[in-house]
C-alpha cells in the first residue's frame, strides 16, 4: 500500500541534500590558522552544543503564532552553524494546511517555501535552512508531524537541524517560552527502521522522556533594539512647564502591566480538559493495542498447533515407512499481523507529562498568588 504524503514530505521538498564534502586537492595556498579551522567548520565535525535565537525572529514567531489563533503557526528558520553554536537569523512562516491527505495543499506549501529560499537567496539575504519552529499550547508539541519533520530535517540538513517550540499559552500569562529540541539518536534510530515494537523500544531504551533532547538556548537582541528599548522603559519627561515637577518626570512610555498579579484560573480549567482528553486517546490507543496483541496471539497459537500436528503425521510416517509431508510456510498459510507500533501511545503519554507539568506551575504560582492576596487583605 502506496504512503500518502504528509506535510513533513512537503517541508523537505526543497530543502538541500546532504553535502558531502568534496575530496581535496593538493593544497598549494597557505593553511587555515588553527584559531580558524573551528570557526570554519567546512566538514560539519562540530557538533550543536548551543542555539542563539535573534530578537527579531522572537518578535515574527509570537506575531505569526498570535496571527494563526492556535497551534497551527510554523515556518522555518534561517542561519549558520559557527563553532557550535547555532545561529538563527531570520525566519518566515509557512501557510498552514488543512489536511494532510490534501495533495494541491502539500505542492502549495512546497511550491511556497522554494519561492521564499529562492527571493531571500537573490536579496542576498541568509537562505540557510537549519530547522523550523512550531507553536504550542500548555507545554505540549508531542505529534506525528513534528516527529516526522524533524527526523526528515535531521537527516538533510548539515548539523540535522532543531524545532523550536513556542507556548502561546505562557506568552499570553506575559512570559514568553522558547525552547530547541531535536530527536535523540536512539529515537532516531528506531523511527529509520520503522519498528516501534515492545522489544524495539527496550533494545532502544525509549520512553517518552528520551523522544527528544533540549539543546540551550539564549536569545540576542542588537545594540539598536536594545537601545529602542531602554527608551521605551524610561521615564518620559513632559515638556509642559505648568505640570508639576513630581509628575512630570512619573510618566512611562510603557505603563505597568498587572497581568503577573493574575490567578490564572481560567487556564486550569482548559488545561484538565486538555490532560482529560489525552487520558481518554491514551486509553483508547491502549484498547486497540490490546486487541492487536490479542488476535495475534491466536494466530500464533493456530500456527503452533499446526506445527505440532504436521510434526506428529510425519513421525506417525516414518514410523510406518512412508516418507514425511513437505514442510509448509507457516507465515503463508497463516496470517499473522505484525506487532503495532507503540510510537503514538509514547506521544501520548508525552502530552499527558506537559500538561501536567503545565498544569503543576499554574496552580503553584496561583496557590502563592492567593495566599500572598490573603495575607494583604488581612494587614
Amino acid at each position: 500500500m502506496a504512503a500518502t504524503p504528509s506535510m513533513a514530505a512537503a517541508l523537505a521538498a526543497s530543502l538541500p541534500a546532504p553535502q558531502t564534502a568534496p575530496t581535496p586537492a593538493a593544497p598549494t595556498y597557505e593553511a587555515i590558522p588553527a584559531s580558524m579551522s573551528k570557526v570554519i567548520d567546512i566538514e560539519a565535525d562540530i557538533p550543536v552544543t548551543s542555539v542563539q535565537l535573534d530578537g527579531l525572529v522572537v518578535s515574527k514567531i509570537i506575531k505569526h503564532s498570535r496571527e494563526a489563533q492556535g497551534s497551527n503557526a510554523h515556518g522555518l528558520l534561517l542561519g549558520l552553524d559557527i563553532d557550535g553554536t547555532l545561529e538563527i537569523n531570520n525566519s518566515f512562516a509557512l501557510p498552514h494546511h488543512f489536511t494532510d491527505d490534501d495533495d494541491k495543499s502539500i505542492k502549495g506549501v512546497a511550491r511556497y517555501q522554494a519561492s521564499m529560499l529562492r527571493s531571500l537567496k537573490e536579496v542576498q539575504v541568509d537562505d540557510s535552512v537549519v530547522g523550523f519552529y512550531q507553536a504550542m499550547t500548555l507545554g505540549s508539541f508531542y505529534t506525528q508531524s513534528l516527529v516526522e519533520t524533524q527526523a526528515l530535517h535531521q537527516d538533510k540538513l548539515r548539523h540535522g537541524g532543531i524545532v523550536i517550540v513556542h507556548d502561546i499559552s505562557q506568552t499570553a500569562r506575559g512570559n514568553a517560552s522558547f525552547r530547541a529540541f531535536r530527536l535523540t539518536k536512539a529515537f532516531l534510530d528506531a523511527y529509520k527502521r520503522n519498528n516501534f515494537s515492545t522489544d524495539s523500544l527496550i533494545d532502544h531504551r525509549l520512553t517518552f522522556s528520551s523522544i527528544v533532547e533540549e539543546i540551550p538556548l539564549r536569545i540576542r537582541t542588537n545594540p539598536l533594539l536594545s537601545s529602542f528599548l531602554e527608551t521605551l522603559s524610561a521615564p518620559a519627561p513632559m515638556p509642559s512647564v505648568d505640570i508639576k515637577p513630581t509628575t512630570a518626570t512619573s510618566t512611562a512610555a510603557i505603563p505597568p502591566s498587572f497581568s503577573v498579579l493574575n490567578l490564572g484560573s481560567g487556564n486550569i480549567s482548559r488545561n484538565m480538559e486538555q490532560i482529560v482528553d489525552a487520558l481518554d486517546s491514551y486509553r483508547t490507543e491502549e484498547g486497540n493495542l490490546a486487541y492487536l496483541q490479542r488476535q495475534i496471539a491466536r494466530e500464533k497459537v493456530k500456527a503452533e498447533g499446526y506445527i505440532a500436528k504436521r510434526k506428529e503425521e510425519n513421525a506417525s510416517r516414518v514410523a510406518q515407512g512412508l516418507a514425511p509431508l513437505p514442510e509448509e510456510d507457516v507465515n503463508r498459510l497463516f496470517k499473522i499481523p505484525a506487532e503495532p507500533s507503540r510510537l503514538e501511545s509514547m506521544l501520548l503519554l508525552g502530552r499527558i507529562d506537559a500538561y501536567s507539568k503545565s498544569l503543576e506551575g499554574t496552580s503553584s504560582a496561583g496557590l502563592v498568588k492567593m495566599y500572598a492576596a490573603k495575607g494583604s487583605a488581612g494587614a
